[in-house]
């Protein structure tokens, strides 16, 4: 009788042992998946090990039902990263196993509006793309960092260090925060790599991705692209990881196991000895240290490729205005449409306000399942939470004094709509956003004539703001560059500038007259000025200056322990109890700090409170087992959870 040790995916760190019936003896093996008894459920199981001795104890040992895999779908290499994401991210081996597997569970990965640059073969590099392939040639180093500025040509620097390794018999992962390929850019990929690529993302089905995962463990395919989660891909002789955009945060996991990507491929490069390249115009502050240290080769690209310039840019005060569009922006719109060329405006709020209130007692109607502000839409004369989804008729009678004068506050995307038409009655406009954007060939749709010059004015959030080439911009109105920088984070300076940056970047790709104008009430605060004079090092050495005085990452590392329930009385109450319990194991270990329990800033979420308390060391493997000794000790009713964020990307 065989025996068999199945992972599973629950929250416990710990193998199970299940028999082998005779008919299923020549199938279970190492790496495959099973189906199995759990409880009273049926369970998908990860097959880790398989041998002849029963295990120890006097209890039933239930049999496998069902083989699910012909080949193998994981290797030792994966289930090492599964047991190291469990150490380093607090999730158990089976439930990390199971996120790195593709199965019918669809996962959000980023917003799927990047697409990545051409694939086509470029003949003739710039001198700045000559040297920095010459530095990576050199193989002075392990772990490279591209720095160049949008449209400096990173990615054909990648490329060719792919064909590179790809030559001598390597393996290649090539990761972006997300791809949406067109048919064109599938073509290129195919074409320029012989056909040996492997595509990897969100919008497959399970069945695609799963046989592009088997493609590439069975070394059929050289090259594979890929969101968040093709860093898991399997690999017979992996060579080379590029992390494109490393600054993205749509590389972190946002449920467990919250891994980050960008870690996950430093250590697996590490492991295997391959060669790792990063880049972005924009660095996070973590990879800033680590080349200020020299942890990473940095390689400067500070020039366009072809006739691109960086654009001018300009900041208007909007501290008195009463416009949305100030008439610097519209003057400078009307000389860009004249011209026959098109602009390109950025507002990170949808719908037509983002506040709705009370103007005699000045009460803000709030969403009944969250702590946030109902966004108002009027074409649906609507009040929406963009947390939780929430939906209701605009609210006629205030509820705490019964007046009538309720009034829209702020602007957004639907609002800025409606002035532009009204500005540009003869223009061309069109809005792309979470509201507008009913499906990816909508999108595709829209971007397409915006690229054609069909559409005149381009106006939309985040997703118009990345990754996307308009070759006939030559004007981007930022409309409210406020709105991330008043965010309750420590890192809203850092998200602000990189935003402000990559917008800028939008401009004057393909030509040397693009203009950016950026709006605020805030022109002097340091992400506002220095995206304005295009000056990153000033930035980052002032932004790495407060973060050391407060010792926040990249200076230290943090651990955030959230817990979620439906009392408020009760969270609070557990958050204490987490805190109290961190302090006394703590003890008077100097490298070690607790935050006080406190509320999210986002303290309610659809229908959950949330309470926080957060871990912070210089040292993360000291962090690490502390938190290991808080968790072992600390438990949560049913009825709550604990969730826990090792180095988050956001507080909120």
């Amino acid at each position: 009788m065989l025996y068999a040790d199945v992972l599973l995916a629950v929250p416990v760190e710990e193998a199970w042992s299940y028999s082998v019936p005779e008919p299923l003896e020549g199938s279970v093996s190492f790496g495959k998946r099973v189906i199995v008894p759990f409880g009273r459920r049926k369970m998908t199981g990860f097959v880790i090990s398989v041998s002849q001795d029963k295990p120890e104890g006097d209890y039933e040992v239930r049999a496998i039902e069902r083989v699910i895999d012909k080949e193998p779908v994981f290797t030792e290499e994966l289930l090492g990263i599964a047991g190291w994401m469990h150490r380093m991210y607090f999730s158990a081996t089976g439930m990390c196993l199971s996120a790195m597997i593709p199965s019918g569970r669809r996962e959000s990965e980023a917003d799927p509006f990047y697409e990545p640059a051409s694939f086509r073969a470029i003949e003739h590099l710039s001198r700045s793309q000559e040297e920095a392939l010459a530095e990576i040639r050199s193989g002075r180093s392990r772990i490279y960092y591209l720095f160049g500025i949008t449209g400096s040509g990173k990615s054909e620097v990648y490329l060719r260090r792919a064909e590179d390794i790809i030559s001598e018999g390597g393996q290649v992962l090539y990761m972006v925060p997300e791809i949406t390929l067109t048919e064109q850019l599938s073509d290129e990929v195919y074409e320029r790599f012989h056909g040996r690529v492997a595509i990897l993302h969100s919008g497959l089905t399970p069945s695609q991705r799963l046989k592009a995962w088997r493609e590439a463990a069975a070394g059929d395919v050289d090259l594979v692209i890929g969101a968040r989660s093709s860093v898991f891909a399997p690999f017979r002789n992996l060579r080379l990881i590029i992390l494109d955009e490393e600054h993205e945060t749509s590389y972190k996991a946002g449920s467990a196991p919250r891994y980050h990507a960008r870690q996950v491929a430093q250590y697996r490069a590490a492991e295997l000895g391959a060669e790792f390249i990063m880049g972005s115009a924009t660095p996070s502050l973590e990879a800033w240290k680590m080349m200020s240290e020299h942890q990473i080769y940095r390689i400067d690209l500070p020039e366009r490729v072809g006739n691109g310039r960086y654009p001018e840019i300009r900041v208007v005060s909007m501290l008195k205005s009463r416009r949305n569009i100030s008439p610097e922006l519209e003057r400078e719109m009307r000389r860009t449409l004249a011209e026959g060329k098109t602009v390109l405006l950025f507002l990170n709020r949808r719908g037509y306000t983002y506040g709705y209130s009370c103007a005699v007692c000045g009460h803000v109607i709030t969403c009944p399942n969250c702590s946030v502000a109902m966004t108002y839409h009027k074409k649906d004369n609507r009040l929406v939470c963009h947390t939780c989804g929430y939906t209701s008729p605009a609210v006629r009678v205030c509820p705490e004094c019964g007046s009538y004068d309720l009034v829209p506050r702020g602007f957004g995307t639907e609002n800025i709509e409606e002035e532009a038409r009204a500005l540009f009655p003869s223009a061309r406009i069109a809005r792309l956003d979470a509201d507008s954007a009913s499906s990816k060939d909508r999108i595709h749709q829209v971007l397409q004539d915006f690229r054609e010059g069909s559409i005149d004015i381009l106006l939309g959030t985040q997703m118009i703001a990345k990754g996307l080439n308009f070759p006939l911009v030559s004007l981007v109105g930022v409309l409210n560059a406020d709105s991330t920088l008043m965010l309750p984070d420590f890192r809203a300076s850092e998200r602000t500038f990189d935003l402000l940056h990559q917008v800028a970047g939008r401009a004057g790709r393909y030509r040397d007259d693009g203009l950016v104008i950026i709006q605020t009430t805030q022109p002097l605060a340091p992400a506002v000025s220095a995206a304005s004079c295009n000056d990153l090092e000033w930035f980052y050495r002032e932004e790495m200056k407060l973060r050391k005085e407060t010792m926040f990452p990249p200076f230290s590392r943090l651990i955030d322990l959230t817990i979620r329930g439906r009392s408020e009385e009760l969270t609070r109450s557990k958050a204490e109890e987490l805190e109290a319990l961190a302090v006394s194991i703590a003890g008077d270990d100097a490298g070690l700090e607790v935050f006080s329990a406190s509320p999210c800033p986002v303290e309610k979420a659809a229908m959950y409170y949330r309470y926080h308390v957060l871990l912070r060391s210089g040292n993360i493997s000291r962090l690490l087992y502390f938190a290991q000794l808080v968790l072992s000790r600390f438990t949560v009713p049913s009825s709550m959870y604990l969730e826990v964020d090792t180095d988050p990307v956001s507080l909120m």
